[in-house]
């Protein structure tokens, strides 16, 4: 009787830790700057606020009450009521909802047209680059609140045109952020791997450029919120974004100028709640960009 010698078995594959470890790292870069995690923690209430208004702010944003008109915080008004008696906390809280959607979709326009713009200008060059280049040249030419106010006045004052205004001259920020990554990254040897492979252009596009794109884009998009924000309130507070009775954080700000000297508060709370919410978005980009980028750092 011959022995036969076993095959060897096959191990299983081990799994793959490396994606994991390097999020891993990425997490604790993060979690290191403090600054960071308070911008995070910042964002997480407001977007609870957002979120949980129906039941933290039961009332109606837009009841009145002129019998109880420009009543100091108490009990029964925990931020007081401002020159129709509506609630300020109730106003506010829904106010939030109003600036996270505003900042949200403003940036997802301009990110999408600019992306696209860029890697179309970055990819193919020559004369595409040059006069998508120039166009959004000319719309650099304009100071971006002042061009915002032009496209406002031009579709009319409203929410969506301001959204619309706000999207439109921020795109060329994200279409130069991306030809610029596009440029370096088309000299690099993967890139013609792929092309010598016989790859199309829009599958290099898709599956090999725009991916290593990601990093400055979602930096510049967290910081871009914030700056959508600020610009929707200065244009709410002009009168050209959000109108009344709608409870935005620059329509009240507005509302309360007659009111300065004897309604502090009326000032005082929406302007706090614009400075902490852009302020949380400008500490999470920084931390994205260390976390992401860790090169920058030692």
């Amino acid at each position: 009787m011959s022995l036969q010698t076993p095959l060897p078995t096959r191990s299983a594959p081990a799994p793959d830790t490396g994606h994991r470890r390097r999020l891993r790292l990425a997490w604790r870069r993060f979690a290191a700057n403090r600054g960071a995690v308070a911008g995070l923690v910042i964002l997480a209430l407001f977007l609870l606020l957002a979120i949980a208004s129906p039941w933290l702010a039961p009332g109606d944003p837009t009841a009145q009450n002129l019998a109880g008109r420009l009543s100091p915080p108490s009990l029964a008004h925990a931020l007081g009521t401002d020159d129709l008696g509506r609630d300020l906390w109730c106003r506010l809280v829904y106010g939030t909802r109003v600036s996270l959607r505003v900042g949200v979709i403003s940036v997802g326009l301009s990110l999408v047209i600019g992306t696209s713009l860029g890697l179309l200008a970055g990819y193919r060059g020559g004369r595409i680059d040059e006069l998508v280049m120039r166009c959004l040249d000319v719309v650099l030419a304009f100071p971006s609140i002042l061009l915002a106010i032009l496209i406002v006045a031009i579709l009319g004052p409203s929410l969506d045109n301001a959204i619309l205004a706000i999207a439109a001259v921020n795109v060329p920020v994200y279409a130069r952020l991306v030809r610029s990554s596009v440029l370096s990254l088309k000299q690099q040897e993967f890139i013609e791997a792929a092309q010598a492979l016989g790859a199309g252009h829009l599958r290099i596009v898709l599956q090999h450029v725009l991916p290593n794109c990601l990093t400055p884009i979602t930096v510049q998009a967290t910081l871009g919120i914030g700056t959508a924000i600020l610009e929707t309130a200065g244009l709410s507070f002009l009168g050209l974004g959000a109108q009344p009775p709608t409870p935005e954080w620059g329509t009240m700000l507005n509302d309360a100028r007659p009111y300065l000297r004897d309604a502090w508060w009326l000032v005082t709370f929406p302007g706090v709640a614009i400075i902490v919410t852009v302020l949380g978005f400008n500490l999470l980009g920084d931390g994205l960009r260390d976390m992401l980028d860790p090169r920058g750092r030692r």
